[in-house]
């Protein structure tokens, strides 16, 4: 049915247009299902993981709606919701905008957990913390820890639609928050300042003071512009590679 996926660019990407393309042509109506996972791993020759980060994306942008123990069904037409992950985040220009985004938005879901936090959320927010550094010592990029401990924020604020709206840019923004902290991973003051940065914030909503949690993210978000602004060209190129590396990987 498709044809296999190769190329620089990256292979969610690539897959969630095949799969968008196929829709949007009407080759897979409305009520349609899917091929199955494994199917689709067979017939455009990626990983699993991809499959799925590109299902995940379609099912963000109201294309297909998954049936638990039925498969992935495409959903009725209607006017498409904001898509933001048809652009590639990847590119220094694109994600100095996330950082911009993510400092608005999470400023805002800082100062409203400063007042609405309960001890159990500020728990939950010092685990994430631990868990950051765990994966960090692991070896790891910390990628999905640091997007549970902005998640952690937000749920605690009790707005449904800020926490909606945040882990949806968090997915979006995921390879952009990867490509962030691979360049703080490249020094150790990188690290020890995001640390640093991470625990101001969590203080301040400890403290109950929502303009310092609010201030505490916009400085968090500025030191990280300001550390990939001074990234030089070649942190570039090896980000491109990492992020094709990562998308390959089973």
């Amino acid at each position: 049915m498709f044809s296999k996926v190769s190329g620089p660019i990256r292979l969610a990407d690539r897959v969630a247009a095949i799969l968008s393309e196929e829709i949007e042509s009407g080759r897979l109506g409305e009520g349609d299902k899917l091929p199955t996972e494994v199917e689709l791993v067979k017939q455009l020759g990626v990983s699993r993981t991809v499959i799925r980060e590109a299902v995940s994306r379609l099912r963000n942008a109201g294309l297909v709606e998954p049936r638990q123990g039925r498969g992935v069904f495409v959903m009725p037409r209607r006017t498409r919701p904001l898509d933001l992950e048809a652009e590639s985040s990847g590119t220094k220009s694109k994600v100095l905008q996330i950082v911009e985004v993510r400092r608005a938005m999470e400023g805002e879901a800082a100062s409203l957990a400063a007042t609405r936090a309960t001890p159990d959320d500020v728990a939950r927010m010092r685990q994430s913390l631990a868990a950051i550094d765990e994966a960090v010592a692991a070896g790891g990029d910390g990628v999905d820890e640091d997007l549970a401990f902005h998640q952690s924020i937000a749920e605690s604020t009790g707005n449904a639609v800020m926490v909606s709206t945040v882990r949806y840019l968090g997915e979006v923004m995921r390879s952009g928050i990867r490509v962030t902290r691979a360049n703080e991973a490249r020094r150790n003051d990188f690290i020890e300042a995001v640390r640093v940065e991470h625990h101001a914030i969590l203080t301040a909503i400890e403290s109950g003071d929502g303009e310092a949690a609010r201030s505490a993210v916009r400085r968090h978000m500025k030191h990280a512009a300001s550390r990939l602004q001074d990234a030089d060209e070649g942190f570039w190129t090896e980000t491109d590679d990492l992020k094709v590396d990562l998308d390959a990987a089973p």
